[in-house]
């Protein structure tokens, strides 16, 4: 795991995320390295956890998204740092897309 994804870790771990998952790609995908995904309980927790992330990440990193998606409907919001990309779901969004499925085959890193 690189220092940028547990700086990620770290900012939804402070923000008492949920199910935090990451997933090491490398072996099987060709845009991006790692997956950190997690959920929140409320569409405001949704938006905070998102908010948390970059702002740890542009103060720690100096690091901003290359793209950021869904975060006025907070359903599924994706901030895309292009080596990795972070997935915060509410928990129907996440249980219906079910991407730990989808990359069954990625290795599952241990958080801690």
């Amino acid at each position: 795991m690189t220092p940028h994804v547990k700086e990620a870790v770290r900012a939804a771990q402070d923000h008492k995320a949920v199910e935090l998952r990451v997933l090491n790609l490398r072996a099987v995908s060709g845009f991006t390295d790692y997956f950190l995904i997690c959920s929140g309980t409320s569409t405001r927790h949704t938006q905070a956890l998102a908010e948390a992330i970059v702002e740890h990440l542009e103060k720690k990193a100096s690091l901003s998204p290359a793209h950021i998606e869904g975060y006025n409907e907070a359903q599924w919001i994706l901030l895309d740092y292009l080596d990795f990309v972070v997935h915060i779901f509410s928990e129907q969004s996440r249980e219906f897309y079910d991407l730990e499925r989808l990359w069954k085959k990625a290795e599952h890193l241990k958080v801690e």
